[in-house]
């Protein structure tokens, strides 16, 4: 069986259950893509990856064109040109996320199994410090050039670490109120990170470590992928109940919640061509655009079942997500009320979409 945590394993379950309707009724569910032009985007390359293991969240490394890939208990790193594995980091005990620090020449990941975070070489990828956070359950991860801090969002624990980047050591703990999920800088020393079980984005500074805002964001339900249009100072969250939220970040009003798909999990926003994304474990990947002030239409691109996270390329516009083929669902049983499909060996795959 494919070693989910338990987010991915309620994901996927969630996703499985509505496929068969989401594939059918995708155009009907989101009837301002019929007005559009087709965007072209479709998926233009398969590149396998070698190994097993189950996965997570996926980085894209715009500097050298590197995948990080988050594989259960190491990281993968495939060249995006030749579609090679380059490299791996190892030991890291229910990894999530992969969050890269350009300038100071470090990445790290957060490992929720773990309960902390490892720091590599941005250049050889070997491992230089273990730091144990101070939350339970460390599952995204993010870096925030204007305060110098990375952040893991702790679901368990429901609050953020603020870790020193350049001295790598763990400078606060900061109580968020429920289960954060994915997380957003506006570049201005303010964090927003979506609040699962609540329904809500918090926004929260990054160096005094103070919640400055609490946003209800219904009829969003579940939230967890975020991205965010720092020159419009707008947020797109993905939420479980198949639609985009979107929202104005300076007063927390809900703009827009255009339909995407079910069993989303990440979400990304190209400065350049203004697209937002939702990439969504029933097997599409969502593009909103916006059509008029306070309108925006969604168009659903056919990925693969699973691909439900996903990284985008800023310079080449290309949308890199993962995935694998799957065993049919065994039954339920008494041991195991909601089981999960295992993974077909050797079918992992990287799937790039692009025009």
């Amino acid at each position: 069986m494919i070693p989910y945590t338990r987010k991915e394993a309620l994901v996927f379950a969630r996703s499985i259950s509505l496929a068969a309707v989401a594939f059918g009724s995708a155009f009907m569910a989101t009837p301002l893509a019929a007005q559009t032009t087709p965007s072209g985007y479709h998926v233009t390359r398969r590149i396998p990856v070698v190994g097993e293991g189950g996965w997570d969240y996926v980085t894209f490394d715009t500097s050298r064109s590197r995948v990080f890939i988050s594989r259960s208990t190491r990281v993968q790193v495939v060249d995006a040109n030749s579609g090679q594995l380059v490299g791996e980091i190892p030991n890291t005990g229910g990894v999530h996320g992969i969050a890269l620090a350009y300038a100071l020449n470090k990445g790290y990941t957060s490992n929720g199994r773990d309960t902390t975070v490892t720091v590599f070489d941005f250049v050889t990828l070997a491992p230089t410090k273990t730091i144990h956070v101070t939350g339970a359950g460390p599952d995204g991860i993010m870096f925030d050039s204007a305060s110098q801090r990375v952040f893991t969002f702790n679901g368990r624990g429901e609050s953020t670490t603020a870790i020193d980047a350049v001295g790598d050591t763990v400078v606060g703990t900061l109580a968020l109120g429920g289960k954060p999920e994915a997380a957003v800088s506006d570049g201005a020393g303010h964090i927003f990170v979506n609040i699962e079980n609540k329904s809500a984005v918090v926004e929260f500074d990054a160096t005094k470590l103070i919640i400055v805002h609490s946003y209800p964001i219904a009829p969003c339900e579940e939230p967890s992928g975020l991205a965010m249009d720092q020159v419009h100072h707008t947020l797109f969250a993905g939420c479980g109940n198949r639609m985009m939220g979107i929202i104005d970040s300076n007063t927390g009003r809900m703009v827009a919640t255009p339909a995407t798909d079910a069993g989303t999990d990440a979400n990304a926003f190209d400065p350049v061509t203004g697209i937002a994304f939702s990439s969504n474990g029933a097997g599409t990947l969502t593009l909103v655009t916006q059509t008029a002030p306070g309108k925006f239409a969604s168009e659903n691109i056919p990925t693969a079942r699973g691909a439900r996270t996903m990284a985008l390329d800023p310079k080449t516009h290309r949308v890199y997500l993962i995935t694998a083929d799957f065993n049919p669902l065994p039954a339920a049983t008494t041991t195991q009320p909601r089981p999960r499909p295992s993974m077909v060996p050797g079918s992992f795959v990287v799937l790039v979409v692009g025009k």
